[in-house]
């Protein structure tokens, strides 16, 4: 038995380490072409790597410790484990590799870095529950102390409204129109801290509107709400990406602009942009919405089946 959580660990910790391999894999990619498309850098930033470090530890030593107990595979199932190790790569991707400072200076990355923020990082994340995990870490008594507080009628009562289908899907169009406000972009590449801010928004926005559809109320009501948010926000980041798309004004134009040495514009920098939200963007999430209508007529099939059996039975 002993033998085989050991092997059990050792295969969590490789999966991990896969996942922070496939976290470089994209920076790599930009630092090999950093001579022909200047632009990007390696960012090294404790605000950062401190907060994803620290998040992999945890997850580590709490599925460590809680598969020691309960056994491998118990408690965190491995699909929850593969999801955790994609959103955390993803995560990686977006913030600590050229694309981030790549950002700063090219309204077209700017925007991959959000949509990869929002869309790639956050619903693995959101599958994998990993706040379960990460409590496991703990000694008991500070577990014990953290559940007592998440049982608080506040914390309970703000949670909720928070993780409401309607309030979540508002949360995040409202993170993803505002700092689209130029004058909030420009305060964002002007600030670092504000950098920070607006990423911190569209990831924790994304994460609230993800478990809202995917664990919360919305997926236990059925899938019919989970696809109608999720065509909502299809079609209004569509309606934002078109607008950028289509204008013929320079609206977004980074400081020190690395657009000329992507043989480009500003204009057309922040068109191209414009047209990743709308076409990608868009496009993914009504991608989700449709594998939540396969699901739904799936389920739905099922439900029908089960009743005539029974009715033969009868």
């Amino acid at each position: 038995m002993r033998g085989a959580l050991r092997i059990g660990q050792a295969q969590l910790l490789g999966a991990l380490a896969s996942a922070a391999c496939m976290a470089l894999t994209p920076a790599i990619a930009f630092a090999h072409g950093a001579d022909q498309a200047p632009g990007g850098g390696w960012p090294v930033s404790g605000v950062t790597v401190i907060p994803l470090g620290l998040a992999l530890l945890l997850y580590i030593g709490g599925v460590v410790r809680l598969w020691r107990q309960a056994g491998v595979g118990r408690g965190v199932a491995w699909w929850q484990l593969a999801c955790f190790a994609t959103g955390w790569a993803a995560l990686a991707a977006a913030l600590v590799s050229p694309l981030h400072e790549l950002g700063e200076r090219l309204f077209t990355a700017h925007m991959i870095e959000h949509e990869v923020l929002m869309i790639a990082a956050a619903p693995p994340l959101v599958l994998s529950r990993p706040l379960g995990a990460m409590l496991w870490a703990f000694p008991r008594a500070i577990r014990r102390h953290l559940a007592r507080g998440a049982r608080w009628r506040l914390v309970r009562m703000t949670w909720r409204g928070l993780t409401d289908p309607a309030s979540a899907t508002i949360l995040h169009g409202l993170a993803i129109w505002s700092w689209h406000i130029p004058a909030l972009f420009d305060a964002a590449l002007a600030s670092e801290p504000v950098h920070w801010l607006q990423h911190f928004s569209f990831l924790a926005s994304a994460l609230l509107f993800w478990w809202a559809l995917l664990n919360g109320r919305a997926r236990r009501r059925g899938y019919g709400a989970s696809v109608f948010y999720l065509f909502f926000t299809s079609t209004h980041c569509g309606l934002l990406g078109a607008t950028l798309a289509l204008s013929k004004n320079e609206v977004f134009v980074p400081k020190n602009s690395a657009a000329s040495q992507w043989n480009l514009t500003a204009l057309e920098d922040q068109q191209l942009g414009g047209l990743i939200m709308w076409v990608g963007a868009s496009a993914l999430y009504l991608a989700a919405a449709l594998v939540l209508t396969a699901f739904w007529i799936g389920s739905g099939s099922s439900a029908v089946k089960a009743g005539s059996a029974s009715s033969m039975r009868n």
